[in-house]
């Protein structure tokens, strides 16, 4: 006996954000933290780069749970990307290229720089006086 799986899970990282990602197969909205997606990312570029994935593959009548913590607005949209995008590989297996070649599953690993001591900030000095 076989159990036909409700939802599909995908987790997705951008600087300090974190977003776990269900995709169910049904024809319904996209739910982060239990508002719309609209109500979180209130620009529409971070709401086109959350859902690139679903353009790119054709998927846009799926719905989806996502839970989302840290950072800001645009890490919380890199990191939504992502969390799509694996859970869409996840769902089949036969979208895995076409993600691939928009660089859909790839973590963007940039994070902001440390502070070094003695610097004011990652790499500007305190201005220097010859006399």
């Amino acid at each position: 006996m076989t159990t036909k799986k409700t939802y599909y899970y995908g987790t997705g990282k951008r600087k300090s954000s974190i977003a776990r990602v269900k995709i169910f197969n049904t024809n319904g909205k996209i739910q982060v933290n239990g508002k719309t997606i609209k109500e979180v990312l209130l620009m529409d570029d971070l709401v086109n780069i959350a859902l690139l994935p679903l353009k790119i593959t054709d998927k846009e009548k799926i719905s989806a749970e996502i839970k989302i913590q840290g950072g800001g607005a645009s890490g919380q949209s890199g990191a939504i990307s992502l969390g799509i995008a694996r859970a869409l590989c996840e769902m089949d297996i036969e979208l895995r290229p076409k993600l691939k070649s928009h660089g859909l599953l790839t973590r963007d690993s940039r994070v902001k720089e440390s502070k070094k001591y003695g610097l004011k900030k990652a790499r500007k000095a305190p201005q220097y006086t010859k006399r």
